[in-house]
């Protein structure tokens, strides 16, 4: 019989006393309780509330007063009747039919009387003139010698064919010449031997370029702006000397030269500027009054060139 004692257990069993058949089970952690709690879960559906259905209108007429319509249709009609007017004021402004004139020994054509009105017109709505000050003149294309001028007192802004006068160079002034005739000979005389031909003069006291001019210590006006070095470069500033005309106009002619050749400033007084025709004239006296408010801006600024 073998040795050691009876069986501890039934046939077939292991022994009590032996290692597990198996690993033993761990328990569940906290993360798989979690899972298993929110599996279950029943999730209902939420059903969103739509709010009460709005019906939009598919046509302004059902919520626009009819009378309200048919009144900003006439008012649209209004403000395009008035746009062609303002057309029709601005042609009228560009382009002036008038007569011609015929004097005793002259005719001064319709063309030229037109370009009188309209650059009168245009100086005004520019305020390079105002009122009864400033004047205008140009040489005839046809006749050499002969000067066509506002009349002294012309308000320039509503010059008509009787408000021209004419004259010769180097003869004595017409009646009702303007004041500054013999400066508007000068300046004729000189754009036209620098246009060889064709000249045109005018006179705008343009407040800008007056008050720069009244600082005695400056002798010429030197744009700040690009536009005014491209087109000026300079503008000289002449000193007033009307007891002694003969050589004021002397000066007036070397302010010409030594600067661009196209505007002097007299001290106080204003611009004459001077082209072939009046727009050029025009366009010089602009620029110069322009480039005379940005250099008084400046000097306000403290900016120097």
């Amino acid at each position: 019989p073998p040795s050691g004692g009876p069986p501890s257990g039934p046939p077939g069993s292991p022994p009590s006393g032996g290692p597990p058949s198996g690993p033993p089970e761990s328990p569940p952690s906290e993360e798989e309780e979690e899972e298993e709690a929110m599996a279950k879960i029943t999730k209902m559906p939420i059903k969103e509330d739509e709010g009460p259905t709005v019906e939009v209108p598919t046509s302004i007429a059902s919520f626009v007063n009819p009378e309200e319509i048919e009144n900003l249709r006439n008012e649209v009609e209004r403000l395009r009747s008035g746009l062609a007017s303002a057309g029709e004021v601005i042609s009228e402004i560009e382009e002036v039919p008038s007569p011609p004139i015929v004097g005793p020994d002259y005719v001064v054509a319709a063309h030229i009387v037109s370009d009188f009105i309209r650059t009168g017109r245009l100086l005004h709505r520019e305020k390079l003139v105002r009122a009864a000050q400033g004047s205008i003149s140009l040489l005839d294309p046809d006749e050499p010698g002969l000067v066509h001028a506002s009349k002294s007192g012309c308000m320039l802004g509503r010059i008509l064919e009787g408000d021209i006068i004419t004259g010769r160079l180097g003869q004595p002034a017409p009646e009702n010449a303007p004041d500054d005739w013999r400066i508007h000979e000068v300046m004729l005389a000189f754009a036209s031997l620098q246009y060889e031909g064709p000249a045109a003069c005018i006179y705008a006291p343009s407040s800008h370029a007056i008050a720069l001019s009244l600082d005695k210590k400056l002798i010429k006006m030197e744009p700040f702006d690009e536009i005014g070095k491209s087109n000026f470069g300079k503008a000289v500033i002449v000193d007033p000397n009307y007891d002694n005309m003969e050589d004021f106009l002397r000066q007036i002619t070397d302010a010409m030269r030594q600067g661009n050749g196209k505007a002097a400033c007299i001290r106080g007084v204003g611009v004459y500027a001077v082209g072939r025709n009046f727009d050029e004239a025009w366009n010089n006296c602009a620029i110069l009054e322009h480039s005379s408010e940005i250099m008084l801006l400046a000097r306000n600024s403290g900016i120097k060139k």
